[in-house]
């Protein structure tokens, strides 16, 4: 297919430190009162008649490894691995290592984006927030193979990699349909290994969280393993670290709490860690700062609309694998945020602020996410889920058991879980409320190893690759769904997996084609209109990944079409829909990851340039038409 794209140029005009109007921006921040998160919470209904239609005709899976999307639609880059986000950083060079130059750059693997408007009324303007989520050294530079990069990168390589990682925020504009980034924007951000951030909340502190470098145990360098997020209703952005074993390296042997880091999941570091982070920087070496692990593996909100905020680790959300943070509103106005652990056998969490939102005072809300209970979920098999709160001193959580205060209950955060009784389940990732309806969809990607925990109601199959998808229902009190209810109910939506193959007892709309199926499901979405975009992780049986629409409800329920296909080695990531409906942003991470070594790919995604790396990119998708991505269009 010859795709219609654009790269823009890396070369770019300064922009003044001022909005579009000639405002600081603090002035935007409280003029806007950035009540967009507010509106992506309503649950008010949506018309019906685009909510079971497909509007596009769908892919079949015997597209091969090239990227694919739908007929009647485009996708153009917009950004890659190694574009300067100012005018002064050094063109993206692979070739020649700089640590500096790639802080200044657009980072690597890009899993979540968040699109916020700057103004209200101006659809072609806004703010894309992006993780990055790890680094694939083997793929990066050349010269390398992926089972010895780790002991064999140069020291500035690792730096590299180091700087490649965290979070983005880019300004973006937009001009006859096409995406750019505003270089030297005020708003332009990179977050990376060595930022400074702060720790708050009932875990801040705390003597495991304390170190050589920050006794205080309130301030820690940098964000990793950034995987899905969500956007608070006052415009911040929440960041989820998935995970920290794959950066740090020792002998857990020496380590003082061995038993804690088996418990989350660090039973088997490598020498230098995966990426070679303990050879740039000791803290990351176990044996030298045993308490390091400790500060990471929460959920980071960052505010996006002040640069000069320091991101902040919120811990009274709880450490562990934090897939994403999705947020909803109960009837009285307190922030309820969905938290899943991703990882196999672990578990599905809930947030509840002590207080309400307000949205009059953007100021109010800075600190909300510290006061709150977290609860964990346990499902019955009569289709109930308990919220079991995660609070010192209640039930086991008390000193007998080793909790001496909520910062304990909190860093040890799976532990208190399983003395509860909470489910295990099938690796929960993405964790998201239904706008139309308030009913909340579970992607679980599913469980390659033994189960030793037992199948369960909520999780029923034995072998579990394919992975499935729940459906839980919060209470509805005549206001609303009650996310801060204790008691919902759940059903499962569909079960993953070939339908044509009778022993992996897959289960979609009865009426669902032999290529109207998928598994790994991961990142979920909801347009405008109510249906439910899928993005799968981990090709499988199919050698590829895909983004997947279906409606939640009506005559096509839990029905998959194919919408677009990343290329070979890629998983797509994270659909962030424009307001007004024109399109959505993708991310595109790790491009042939597989390949033991650069040597070894053949396709050079996205520019197809055999001297270049494949780059990991955000793609913009499109009517070619220009109309609603949210249309009819058959």
């Amino acid at each position: 297919m010859d795709w219609p794209e654009r790269v823009f140029n890396d070369k770019g005009r300064a922009a003044p430190a001022r909005t579009g109007r000639g405002e600081p921006i603090s002035a935007l921040i409280d003029r806007r009162r950035l009540l967009l998160g507010a509106a992506a919470l309503s649950l008010a209904p949506v018309a019906a008649s685009a909510a079971g239609g497909l509007g596009f005709p769908p892919l079949s899976l015997s597209i091969g490894p090239r990227e694919a999307i739908a007929a009647g639609y485009r996708r153009d880059i917009v950004l890659r691995w190694g574009d300067p986000l100012w005018s002064n950083a050094a063109p993206f060079d692979p070739s020649r290592p700089d640590s500096d130059a790639a802080a200044r750059q657009f980072g690597f693997n890009n899993d979540y984006t968040a699109f916020l408007p700057l103004e209200d009324g101006e659809p072609d303007r806004g703010l894309l927030v992006v993780n990055h989520e790890y680094p694939n050294p083997h793929l990066m530079f050349g010269a390398l193979q992926e089972a010895s990069a780790a002991a064999e990168m140069s020291l500035e390589q690792v730096r590299v990699t180091m700087a490649a990682c965290g979070m983005s925020v880019v300004e973006l504009r937009r001009a006859n349909g096409v995406w750019k980034a505003v270089l030297d924007s005020p708003f332009n951000r990179r977050v990376t290994a060595t930022t400074p951030v702060r720790i708050s909340g009932p875990a801040a502190g705390h003597p495991r969280l304390r170190t050589a470098a920050d006794p205080s145990g309130r301030a820690v360098l940098g964000t990793h393993d950034n995987c899905n997020g969500g956007v608070t209703p006052w415009g911040t952005v929440l960041s989820g670290e998935e995970g920290s074993a794959d950066f740090f390296g020792g002998d857990v042997s020496r380590h003082p709490d061995p038993a804690h880091l088996a418990r989350n999941h660090y039973a088997d570091l490598e020498p230098h860690g995966r990426y070679g982070w303990a050879r740039a920087d000791r803290r990351f070496d176990i044996n030298h700062e045993p308490n390091e692990p400790n500060r990471f593996e929460w959920v980071v909100e960052i505010d996006p609309f002040d640069p000069d905020a320091a991101p902040v680790k919120r811990t009274a959300l709880g450490r562990f694998a934090h897939e994403g943070a999705q947020c909803a509103l109960a009837p009285d106005g307190r922030v309820v945020v969905y938290l899943g652990d991703d990882w196999e056998y672990e578990y599905c969490y809930r947030f509840v602020t002590a207080q309400p939102f307000d949205p009059n005072n953007r100021a109010a809300n800075r600190d909300l996410l510290d006061e709150g209970v977290l609860s964990v979920a346990r499902f019955s098999a009569e289709g109930t889920v308990d919220w079991l709160p995660l609070v010192y001193g209640v039930g086991p959580l008390t000193t007998e058991n080793g909790f001496h205060s909520q910062g304990d209950v909190l860093v040890e955060t799976r532990r208190a879980a399983d003395l509860l009784g909470a489910t295990p389940m099938d690796s929960p990732e993405g964790y998201l409320p239904d706008p139309k309806t308030g009913r909340i969809i579970i992607a679980l990607t599913g469980a390659d190893e033994a189960r030793t925990a037992g199948t369960n109601a909520a999780n029923p199959r034995d072998e579990n690759a394919a992975g499935h998808l729940l459906e839980l229902v919060p209470p509805d009190t005549g206001l609303g769904p009650d996310h801060a209810a204790d008691r919902f109910a759940w059903t499962i939506f569909a079960l993953c997996g070939d339908p044509a193959k009778p022993g992996e007892g897959a289960r979609f709309h009865p009426a669902a084609g032999p290529e109207d199926w998928f598994e790994a499901p991961d990142n979920l979405a909801f347009d405008a209109v109510g249906r439910l975009w899928v993005c799968t992780d981990g090709p499988g049986r199919r050698d590829h990944d895909g983004l997947w629409v279906m409606a939640t409800d009506g005559e096509a329920r839990a029905w998959p079409r194919l919408f677009y296909s990343p290329p070979a080695g890629a998983e797509c990531c994270s659909p962030a829909f424009t307001p007004d409906g024109s399109g959505l942003f993708l991310a595109v991470q790790h491009p042939a990851e597989g390949a033991a070594s650069l040597a070894e790919v053949t396709e050079r995604w996205p520019e197809r340039d055999p001297a270049l790396a494949p780059r990991p990119s955000v793609i913009f998708i499109s009517r070619i038409d220009g109309g609603s991505i949210l249309g009819q269009h058959t």
